[in-house]
């Protein structure tokens, strides 16, 4: 309950000062059991690489050092829980490619105990 205040003091101070509001995600788990299923190291990797540089799944695969094909299950999981977005884009020339951005500048992910 306090971090809700707090971000809502600090979403105030904001829009008092006439300053833009940043884009945040907030993903609620019933319990922490589901949060710690969702939330495994190698995710939280990649949930940083994602919001520090939006990337394809090829080159986040190779920038974590890990199978493509795992990462792009792990894509597949966070942009079900709303984290993350998966969207086409075509190559120069020829094929498409799956581009991972992050929903919002903030992502808070919550259980209670």
């Amino acid at each position: 309950m306090d971090a809700f205040f707090a971000r809502g003091r600090k979403l105030a101070k904001l829009a008092d000062r006439g300053d833009p509001i940043p884009s945040n995600r907030v993903v609620a788990f019933e319990d922490v059991e589901s949060l710690l299923h969702v939330l495994t190291e190698k995710r939280v990797l990649l949930l940083r690489q994602v919001k520090k540089t939006p990337t394809s799944i090829s080159a986040l695969a190779k920038k974590l050092n890990r199978d493509r094909s795992a990462v792009t299950r792990d894509v597949q999981l966070l942009e079900r829980f709303g984290v993350i977005q998966v969207t086409e884009k075509p190559l120069p020339g020829h094929g498409r490619q799956k581009w991972v951005t992050p929903l919002s500048g903030e992502i808070h992910l919550t259980a209670v105990l």
